[in-house]
């Protein structure tokens, strides 16, 4: 009887051990899933580099933002349909996409994506004013800054002439 006793025993503590390593491993496995779903969340690239290929999609009203990322997913224009609505969820464009048909790109970054399907159309027209005068005002502040170089050469002329 005692040797039963010694062996029911040796069993129980080995199960026991087995279960505790088997929750460890388990934790320390679930831990790493989601560490790395949350540093994709802030990191992801494009699918593809530069230039990609433009897709088109439809995006309709009666689709949630988890649908769009499946869609997006489907059309090969992001990895993971569930990191997707997790940077969604965490930018501020959360609830602000918009239903339309739009020509996305596989170079572009989910950020760019939403960029798009949030803003009007009239967003997307002052948009490209805006970089077109932005372009125009930088040949304006280069200009400016090879004036105010002529300037100092004077005021340095002037200066060497009242050393001597």
């Amino acid at each position: 009887m005692k040797w039963n006793k010694v062996v029911f025993k040796f069993v129980s503590i080995s199960f026991s051990i087995l279960v505790a390593l088997l929750v460890v491993v388990g934790l320390i496995e679930l831990g790493s899933y989601c560490y790395d779903f949350g540093y994709r969340v802030f990191t992801e690239s494009p699918v593809d580099e530069t230039p990609g290929r433009d897709v088109t999609v439809s995006v309709t009203a009666d689709m949630s933002e988890h649908d769009i990322g499946k869609m997006l997913k489907e059309e090969g224009l992001v990895e993971d349909a569930n990191l997707f609505y997790a940077q969604l969820k965490l930018s501020a464009y959360s609830g602000k996409l918009k239903p339309g048909v739009y020509t996305l790109n596989t170079s572009m970054t989910a950020r760019e994506m939403f960029v798009i399907m949030a803003a009007d159309a009239g967003d997307t027209e002052s948009t490209e004013d805006t970089e077109d005068t932005a372009d125009t005002g930088n040949t304006g502040a280069a200009d400016l800054t090879d004036e105010t170089d002529d300037t100092q050469t004077a005021e340095d002329a002037g200066d060497a002439e009242e050393t001597p």
